[in-house]
């Protein structure tokens, strides 16, 4: 019962985290004290803290076998997350202004779109592959859940997004959300998706000595 009322307690302090310092008044209170670029910092820090405990939580958490592990399992999240560092970096830093994260929002070109032009919600994206490949081999109660929640939160997230977005833009969102899909080759371009793919393969090698599971197929 211990390791299940950790992991019950590290879920809800995930949760609190991430819905109490974003509310208004909260958020208002500790910009005040702390400055914006201080809320960013500290909310990044706690954010990453409590994923962290979770993490560890649902590895001490009692094992509950829902389907055995198999060789062919590791390969799932082995290519995905390759897929979605490579994602997350063509998206980072970009102009989207139809989803969270974008740069320079007022200079994006529906008919230049990049990586938004194949999806809207790039980083929800990546959240999803990554978590939804990681629960093809950890087939116990306790990861399943873990990864399970972070995967329907990415596809919720997604929706949640879509309505605000359309509130905010009105009659705009439209003309923003006719995209055009393209493969614009470009030096630029290729140099993020060298950079997702570097970021992944550093994410692979310390895999191990930091969650202490090998990802290698």
């Amino acid at each position: 019962m211990t390791g299940w009322l950790e992991y019950t307690l590290a879920f809800a302090t995930f949760f609190a985290s991430h819905v109490l310092p974003v509310r208004p008044p909260v958020k208002a209170r500790i910009v005040t004290l702390i400055g914006a670029r201080g809320f960013s910092l500290a909310y990044s820090a706690l954010s990453i803290a409590v994923l962290a405990w979770l993490i560890v939580a649902a590895g001490r958490a009692p094992f509950v076998e829902l389907w055995p592990r198999a060789p062919w399992q590791t390969w799932v999240p082995f290519f995905a997350n390759a897929l979605a560092a490579i994602v997350i970096a063509l998206a980072i830093a970009r102009p989207n202004p139809l989803s969270f994260g974008g740069a320079r929002n007022a200079e994006f070109d529906p008919d230049h779109a990049g990586i938004v032009g194949w999806m809207r919600h790039p980083l929800l994206v990546a959240i999803g592959l990554w978590a939804g490949a990681h629960i093809v081999p950890n087939g116990n109660l306790a990861h399943v859940l873990l990864f399970g929640t972070f995967f329907g939160f990415a596809l919720l997230g997604m929706k949640m997004i879509d309505r605000r977005k359309r509130r905010q833009l009105g009659e705009d969102w439209e003309r923003v959300t006719q995209t055009t899909r393209r493969l614009d080759i470009t030096p630029g371009g290729l140099f993020r998706v060298a950079a997702g793919v570097g970021v992944w393969w550093l994410l692979m090698v310390l895999h191990d000595p930091v969650i202490g599971i090998s990802p290698w197929p």
